[in-house]
């Protein structure tokens, strides 16, 4: 409304200003002065409703390497190639985590556990739908369909969350992450690259998975019942789809940006997914500290911090890390609520009063360290948080992600997968792609 008033205030100058007799009748400077005035209250309106309205609505996704740190898209995108390269075809023992099998097949593995989860399958289908990496994204699908995905009984189109390399399940649970990312890979396949025929029919894929998510049986306590992976009642992801582990969920594992767009694809079940996304944001604002930003890894669904099997889990681990990726990504994308602003503001002061070279990964919620070493993982995820924040401190934790080396070693999984997902989301190459017109 406010946009609208300026432009027919600007229209009406515009009219004076050019009609002879009555600018004859005015002071021509203070008319310009008035225009001038006006223009800039046009130009500051339209920046802030495109950047209210976020990337999913204009299609401008921001690369804070170029704003910020003043590289040139050529750094950036060489920079994106040299991580991808690494990770995927560097050195067997060393650098790489993208394994090919055969002649259509690959994973990516664990490395310091020595196994294939959905996490890291996921995780990688969508750096290569967004790296336009086609070849790579099939072969990874095709292994996580043959090993993982089951085939019947309750858990049919379920994914067992880990395997052995040579593909041999070593629990047939599923952890809901990799279900999530595996639907959105899919349908960001199904918009960049078309529909094959068999397994390669990407959204028939996704929307098979997403019907399962919500077609088995509701809550229940005993391990031998499979169950949704959304609690019905409060419209949240679990933890785990079986038993007690139904119960609760992983903050980690909120992903409200995915959620609108599964509402849009995904017609047999939009309502749920707004709702779902609207229960996320809502539940992210009560899990949270209100000091330091800080999430725990687990928590029931009105927000308490919970560690059910003594792991520490009420404090902020290593899946946490990742939910300030997720409230800057979703406000990028879909801008819908301020708070994220809030959050990633308090989260980066937070750790800018640790030391930008010495905070560590692993806290209490309250801000007492666990740990006496910083991860590249969360280093990573910590700079995506400036996509949403607008604290000074922001540019300090791009450039440290900028000026980190690619993760190699024994640790260079969760960590390498986290940094090119770093990189792709700072660069604004981490896109939404759109059924095709």
């Amino acid at each position: 409304m406010f946009l609208l008033f300026i432009l027919k205030r600007f229209t009406l100058v515009l009219i004076l200003f050019t009609d002879h007799s009555i600018r004859a009748r005015c002071e021509e400077a203070a008319m310009k002065r008035l225009c001038v005035v006006v223009m800039m209250a046009l130009m500051f309106c339209v920046g802030r409703a495109a950047h209210a309205k976020g990337a999913y609505y204009t299609g401008n996704y921001q690369n804070l390497f170029v704003s910020l740190l003043g590289k040139s898209n050529e750094e950036v995108n060489e920079k994106l190639y040299r991580a991808f390269t690494q990770l995927f075809y560097g050195n067997d023992t060393t650098e790489r985590v993208y394994y090919p099998v055969g002649n259509d097949m690959a994973y990516i593995e664990d490395i310091l556990s020595r196994d294939v989860r959905t996490e890291g399958m996921s995780y990688g289908m969508m750096i290569a739908v967004q790296l336009n990496k086609k070849e790579e994204f099939d072969r990874l699908w095709k292994w996580a369909k043959t090993y993982m995905q089951h085939k019947s009984g309750q858990r049919e189109h379920y994914f067992a969350w880990h395997c052995n390399t040579d593909g041999t399940v070593l629990d047939s649970n599923s952890a809901s992450d990799g279900e999530e990312w595996f639907v959105t890979a899919l349908l960001f396949a199904s918009h960049r690259w078309g529909n094959g025929e068999g397994i390669y029919n990407y959204k028939q894929e996704a929307l098979t998975i997403l019907n399962a998510m919500l077609s088995k049986a509701d809550s229940s306590d005993d391990p031998h019942v499979v169950t949704t992976m959304f609690n019905t009642r409060y419209k949240q992801v679990v933890f785990v789809p079986a038993g007690e582990a139904d119960d609760f969920t992983d903050p980690s594992y909120h992903l409200p940006h995915f959620y609108e767009l599964w509402a849009l694809w995904d017609e047999s079940h939009s309502t749920f997914w707004k709702e779902a996304a609207t229960a996320s944001r809502n539940f992210l604002k009560k899990v949270i500290h209100p000091e330091t930003g800080l999430a725990p890894d687990y928590a029931t669904f009105d927000g308490k911090p919970i560690d059910p099997w003594n792991g520490g889990h009420k404090n902020f681990q290593y899946d946490a890390w990742r939910v300030a990726m997720n409230v800057a990504l979703d406000y990028e994308w879909f801008a819908k609520d301020r708070w994220a602003v809030l959050q990633s503001n308090r989260l980066l002061s937070f750790f800018s009063s640790q030391g930008i070279d010495s905070y560590v990964g692993l806290y209490t919620l309250d801000g007492k360290k666990l740990s006496d070493f910083q991860n590249p993982g969360l280093t990573a995820m910590n700079a995506v948080a400036a996509l949403a924040a607008t604290v000074d401190v922001r540019k300090s934790f791009v450039q440290k992600l900028w000026d980190m080396p690619i993760p190699s070693g024994e640790g260079r999984y969760y960590d390498g997968m986290l940094y090119i997902l770093g990189l792709l989301q700072v660069s604004g190459n981490f896109r939404i792609y759109f059924p095709p017109q």
